[in-house]
């Protein structure tokens, strides 16, 4: 996480404390979903196949493409709307 030096040191906290729960909800969503997709329900052996294991090896590297374009995608998104609220001219 980059520095944001006009934070103070607890709101420098509370953001840290988003962004571990942040990356720990996309992967327990991200493991549910590629267990449940290259898995069977009914284990026939203790180790991975090859066919799991490239299953998810693929669904974790799609996963997580998508969940960093989304995440820029929303950083421009933000730095877009920040723009435009300093252009405005501010009125008393």
């Amino acid at each position: 996480m980059a520095a944001l030096p006009h934070l103070d040191e607890d709101k420098m906290k509370l953001v840290q404390e988003l962004e571990i729960e942040m990356m720990s909800d996309m992967y327990n969503r991200m493991t549910s979903a590629c267990h449940r997709k290259c898995i069977a329900p009914k284990y026939m052996e203790a180790e991975l196949g090859k066919g799991e294991s490239i299953c998810l090896d693929r669904c974790i590297a799609k996963y997580l493409d998508v969940h960093e374009r989304i995440g820029k995608k929303l950083t421009q998104i933000s730095m877009q709307e920040n723009a435009k609220l300093t252009e405005q001219p501010k009125t008393s």
